[in-house]
C-alpha cells in the first residue's frame, strides 16, 4: 500500500462542478427525484459555498438530513419536459489527518470488535446500522471466507485494514463495464474484476464480516492528467471508497481502488450502507418514450492551483 504523503495531507481548497443531464426522447409529463449531492461537514473537511440548480425549474426542491448525516433533496417536476439537467457547485477546504498504522496494532482484529460496543465514543445505533449486510453488502460465506484471508481474528487491526486496501488492489482487475450498480459481492469474487464502487463495497463487506462496523463513501478524487496535457473540462468523476471504525470512534477511509489511504485529495459528499444510500440522483418519470440518455460531468479544481 503506498503510504499517505506528506504534501497529501496539507491542506487543500478544492472547486467541485458535477453536471448530471437526461434526455428524453419524448416528453416527460412528471419527474419525481431524489440527490444526495451537497458535500457535508466532517473533521476533516469544511463547506464554504454550496449550490444546487435544477432546470427546469422544479416545482419542489426541498432538503433534509437523513439518518446518516447526509444532505438530500427531493425534487418533483410537473412541467413537461425533454431535457432535465441538475447541476452541483461546491467550494470545500480538505485536511485528513495522517493514520497511525502502528498505533492501531495495538488491537488485534477481535480486540477491536470486542471494545467497540463498549466504546463511550460510538454511537450505538450507528455501530449497529454499520455492522449489517445491505442490499449490495452481501455478508454470506463467500464474503466470510474472502474476509477471513485479510482479517482473521487475531491479526493486527493496522496490518488488516493495510491489507485489505493493498490486497483488494491487487488482486482485482479495475474494469469498467465488468459490473452494474446492482452487482452483488458473490458476483465480484467471481469476475475478480469491477469498479471503484464494488471495491468499496467489498472492503465494506469484510470488516463487518469480522464485527468492525464499516460504512460506504461517496465523494470525489482530484486527478492529475498526464505529463505535458492539459486537464480536459467535465473528465473527472465520482468516486467511492469505504471507512472502517476503530476504537476511540475515529473513522479510518481507505481506497482499495487506488491502494492508499485517504488524503487531502478526498473530498467526501455522503455515507451510507452501500451505494444505494448515497447515489447522487435517482427518480422516476411518467414518459410515452421508450428510451433516454444520460450525460455526467464532474470537474475537480484545485483553487490555489487557478490565476
Amino acid at each position: 500500500m503506498t503510504p499517505q504523503a506528506a504534501h497529501h495531507l496539507a491542506p487543500r481548497r478544492y472547486e467541485v462542478r458535477h453536471v448530471t443531464a437526461y434526455t428524453y426522447e419524448d416528453d416527460v409529463t412528471a419527474s419525481y427525484g431524489r440527490a444526495c449531492l451537497r458535500p457535508r461537514e466532517t473533521p476533516s473537511q469544511r463547506v464554504l459555498e454550496h449550490t444546487i440548480e435544477v432546470t427546469p425549474t422544479p416545482d419542489v426542491l426541498d432538503e433534509h438530513v437523513d439518518v446518516f448525516g447526509n444532505y438530500s433533496h427531493y425534487l418533483e417536476i410537473g412541467t413537461a419536459h425533454r431535457a432535465l439537467t441538475v447541476t452541483k457547485r461546491s467550494v470545500v477546504e480538505v485536511a485528513y489527518p495522517a493514520v497511525d498504522v502502528d498505533a492501531l496494532n495495538r488491537w488485534t482484529v477481535a480486540e477491536a470488535a470486542a471494545a467497540l460496543p463498549e466504546d463511550p465514543h460510538v454511537d450505538p445505533l450507528e455501530r449497529a446500522m454499520l455492522l449489517m449486510p445491505s442490499e449490495l453488502v452481501d455478508l454470506g460465506p463467500e464474503v466470510a471466507d474472502f474476509a477471513r484471508t485479510l482479517a482473521w481474528p487475531d491479526r493486527p487491526l493496522g496490518d488488516a485494514i493495510v491489507a485489505v486496501t493493498r490486497d483488494i488492489y491487487r488482486d482485482f482487475a479495475y474494469t469498467k463495464g465488468a459490473t452494474t450498480t446492482k452487482t452483488t459481492l458473490p458476483e465480484l469474487l467471481a469476475s475478480r474484476a469491477g469498479v471503484c464502487q464494488d471495491f468499496a463495497h467489498l472492503a465494506v463487506g469484510v470488516f463487518r464480516s469480522v464485527g468492525l462496523p464499516a460504512r460506504y463513501v461517496s465523494g470525489y478524487i482530484e486527478t492529475v492528467p498526464p505529463p505535458g496535457q492539459p486537464k480536459l473540462a467535465g473528465s473527472d468523476a465520482t468516486h467511492a471508497w469505504a471507512a472502517v471504525l476503530v476504537p476511540g470512534g475515529a473513522w479510518v477511509d481507505l481506497d482499495p481502488t487506488n491502494d492508499h489511504l485517504a488524503d487531502s485529495r478526498y473530498i467526501m459528499t455522503a455515507w451510507g450502507r452501500d451505494f444505494r444510500d448515497v447515489s447522487p440522483l435517482k427518480g422516476v418519470i411518467f414518459t410515452e418514450g421508450a428510451s433516454s440518455s444520460l450525460t455526467v460531468g464532474v470537474d475537480v479544481i484545485r483553487l490555489e492551483d487557478q490565476p
